[in-house]
């Protein structure tokens, strides 16, 4: 992360956004990653170690992390997602 007092600018941020959003669709079925971490995380939860609060929030919030992502992207095929990459770096 940047201190707070470096200028950025959207035209840093976005392709950097853009190089995660299609490096991302490379690594696999995003789509899929919400309920593979609920799989995850309930298995997780029957154990011992999962019986800690704070582990418990920081597992929610990766799933809700997961599930924005993939709801804000849901309606964009994998191609339209890595063309609109692709025109956000080479700009």
């Amino acid at each position: 992360m940047q201190k707070e007092n470096q200028n950025t600018s959207h035209h840093d941020v976005m392709p950097s956004v853009a190089r995660f959003l299609s490096a991302l669709c490379l690594e696999g079925d995003f789509r899929e990653q919400p309920e593979y971490l609920t799989e995850i995380f309930e298995s997780i939860l029957e154990t011992e170690i999962g019986d800690n609060i704070d582990l418990r929030t920081k597992m929610m919030g990766c799933i809700k992390t997961s599930r924005m992502l993939a709801k804000s992207l849901e309606s964009f095929s994998d191609k339209q997602i890595q063309e609109a990459c692709n025109t956000v770096i080479s700009t």
